[in-house]
């Protein structure tokens, strides 16, 4: 019953909440909600049959995941305190994890190699010290955050099915995932992700952790959204101090700016963590809602499109445009962005010597290059 319910179309994770505080239990608000809304004027709403419910389980199976539902002692006390949370998650791998302190890291896509190189090693000091490192999979900082926690204990977020791979280049990353650590999503299997699921995927981010970490952000990014979405669950918010003539930058130092916690060092976010409050799971249901507000049990606000983050990806590139998008003011060895770009040392330091020589970059006296300030 529990997960037709989570299943019925256009009910979200918030009108879900609202329907178990008013009928008190799942098989109650199944029986009662056609007939409440039509008597409203609202149209018929979808509930899925009890034969779709158990074919979802099968499937579930097979994959050898499993389903936790809000009614059982292992889902996250974190996630359960945020508003509307999701009544039902899909995981495959380590669910121990769960029950870690978790620390959110998230960043831009196109990220420098210096912060590619920094994620990593934050998030593989936090796991040494038993701090689940909580990412979507993205290109960039997430996929960095994972691959250095790997070892340790890390757990992927993702706005589609847990089946579903994407980025394709994360695909030995995420079958890693599968077995070592974590993957987590409210979505049913064998479903893509779309625009309104990204914003979705980063409430649950945020609202796995303590706190939120962000690593490089433009101004206009997810990763701003996900720290918005941990200030509003009254988690911590932290950030990385990047360079001002990197507008990878921007968006954390305005965080800085506005608040957050400046973060250099493992240390760092380990005392931000250590004086986090644990938010507790809401007490209560709401008053008898009569049938003329019904309308309340099927709210808009997961679908605002001032939410949605982009999911524009950048198609194939070439190696020089792979090797531009790593550089930033930070200076950086020609090995590193070699590794970071999966490209041949020999090939890079050839594009970096062009790169140079149409002032592009800069060649420090120790050999590090760096991105040139555009005049």
């Amino acid at each position: 019953m529990w997960l037709r319910l989570a299943r019925t179309r256009g009910l979200g994770a918030i009108g879900f909440a609202r329907a178990i505080a008013h009928y008190g239990n799942a098989a109650d608000a199944i029986d009662d909600l056609p007939a409440r809304a039509r008597s409203a004027g609202r149209r018929e709403i979808t509930i899925p049959s009890r034969d779709t419910a158990e074919a979802e389980m099968e499937q579930i199976d097979r994959f050898g995941a499993r389903l936790i539902t809000g009614l059982d002692p292992d889902y996250p006390d974190l996630l359960a305190a945020i508003p509307g949370p999701p009544p039902v998650l899909i995981v495959r791998g380590d669910p121990s994890l769960l029950e870690r302190p978790g620390c959110a890291m998230v960043g831009a896509r196109n990220a420098s190699a210096v912060g590619l190189r920094f994620a990593r090693e934050l998030a593989n000091g936090l796991g040494r010290e038993g701090v689940a490192v909580v990412s979507g999979l993205a290109r960039g900082i997430d996929g960095a955050a994972h691959s250095g926690a790997i070892e340790t204990g890390t757990i992927a977020v993702l706005a589609g099915g847990i089946d579903h791979i994407y980025p394709p280049e994360h695909a030995d990353l995420h079958a890693r995932l599968g077995e070592q650590g974590l993957l987590l999503s409210e979505i049913p299997l064998g479903q893509t992700p779309t625009a309104r699921d990204f914003p979705r995927r980063n409430r649950l981010i945020s609202g796995l952790a303590l706190g939120t970490l962000v690593v490089e952000a433009a101004l206009r990014s997810g990763s701003l959204i996900t720290a918005r979405y941990a200030a509003e669950q009254g988690r911590e918010v932290m950030a990385v101090p990047g360079s001002p003539l990197d507008p990878r930058a921007r968006g954390s130092n305005q965080l800085l700016r506005d608040g957050a916690h400046l973060i250099e060092s493992v240390d760092d976010v380990l005392d931000i963590l250590s004086k986090a409050r644990r938010p507790e799971p809401p007490v209560g249901g709401l008053e008898d809602l009569p049938a003329e507000r019904l309308a309340d049990l099927f709210p808009d606000d997961e679908s605002d499109p001032s939410h949605h983050e982009s999911r524009s990806e950048p198609t194939a590139r070439t190696p020089l445009d792979r090797l531009r998008a790593l550089l930033s003011p930070a200076p950086v060895s020609g090995d590193e962005l070699a590794r970071a770009a999966d490209l041949p040392v020999g090939e890079v330091q050839a594009m970096l010597l062009e790169m140079e020589m149409s002032g592009e970059v800069s060649t420090l006296p120790d050999g590090l290059v760096q991105r040139r300030r555009q005049s």
